[in-house]
């Protein structure tokens, strides 16, 4: 399984990416190794992901993710949230 994901960091900016283990992933960013532009701004805080079959799909949709605005990345965010709260 592949992801995209979001994360909130410490100084309310969001950043994208992708990976094929998210639990590992999100521990690197977490330790100061996932991303230079995550590490000076820890801790950070996961709030969107979306899986994909392949590394294919999970990288196109982290480019498109990322050419959205941040009102439309919050409204993603949203959405995610009030699905994860249904428990769907």
């Amino acid at each position: 399984m592949n992801f995209t994901y979001l994360l909130e960091c410490a100084d309310g900016t969001l950043y994208c990416g992708w990976t094929n283990n998210l639990e590992k992933r999100l521990a690197a960013h977490e330790r100061g190794a996932g991303s230079k532009y995550t590490r000076a701004r820890l801790p950070v805080r996961l709030v969107w992901h979306e899986a994909f079959e392949t590394k294919s799909e999970a990288m196109r949709r982290e480019a498109t993710v990322k050419r959205l605005s941040r009102r439309e990345k919050e409204a993603l965010i949203a959405r995610f949230s009030a699905a994860e709260s249904e428990g769907t």
